[in-house]
């Protein structure tokens, strides 16, 4: 995998004063949209590098990390994830909830700015987003939400991840695509086998015989187009 945005750039980044997180006030929540009015939160990583299209969850969230952060030892909120694509630019975090949480933790949604095409199946960039915290936070625990999953850090500081990473699709074309509660085709090897149900990204299926009534993009939706045979013939994230 391509690491897009490094953490170790961000720390750097955030002690010489230079990052383009911006701290709350201390003691209280972090600053940032309510849900839902994405692309104001703190960023990680290198802004100018890909993105363009509307704020979007990322498609999988594999680390966070509290540390205590060089300037006054303030806690710092590191999550390391996945996207779809290169096209993905401006990872951040932001919080969901606003106010003192009543059981300590703080939620927190990660998001980049999303590719506005297509994209063509590929491995998974990787993508990291901080958050610096006030010096009296209320804060015990961390939650990082994706699309697809949430890590909980439940001491702070601390880390957890997520050791095994999801099928990324990059080699799924010319496979059988057997569908949630269907029977594999008899007499293809395993290894020539997408199942559905291995999948956990949102999955929108073409069939030779079917139209299509509406096309809207979304960057973490697998698209598969069937053979009539059922093998796929062409994907795509959108």
């Amino acid at each position: 995998m391509t690491r897009l945005f490094s953490t170790i750039f961000a720390i750097a980044a955030l002690a010489a004063g230079t990052a383009a997180a911006q701290a709350p006030p201390a003691g209280g929540p972090p600053s940032g949209p309510p849900p839902g009015a994405g692309g104001q939160g703190p960023q990680g990583g290198d802004p100018a590098s890909g993105g363009g299209g509307a704020p979007w969850p990322i498609a999988y969230v594999v680390s966070v990390e509290v540390i205590k952060g060089g300037h006054g030892g303030r806690d710092i909120v590191v999550a390391h994830g996945l996207v779809t694509s290169g096209g993905w630019g401006q990872p951040h975090l932001i919080p969901i909830s606003q106010g003192k949480p009543i059981d300590g933790v703080l939620d927190l949604l990660f998001e980049a700015q999303a590719p506005q095409m297509p994209a063509p199946l590929g491995e998974f960039m990787e993508v990291d987003a901080m958050l610096p915290l006030g010096h009296d936070h209320p804060y015990k625990a961390v939650r990082v939400r994706s699309a697809t999953n949430a890590l909980n850090l439940k001491e702070m500081p601390g880390y957890h991840e997520v050791r095994k990473l999801k099928n990324d699709c990059t080699k799924c074309i010319g496979k059988h695509f057997v569908a949630k509660g269907a029977t594999p085709p008899a007499g293809v090897p395993a290894d020539q086998i997408v199942k559905e149900e291995d999948l956990i990204w949102r999955v929108r299926v073409f069939k030779p015989t079917e139209g299509i009534p509406s096309y809207t993009l979304d960057p973490n939706r697998l698209t598969v187009v069937l053979t009539d045979d059922g093998r796929i013939a062409d994907a795509a994230w959108d």
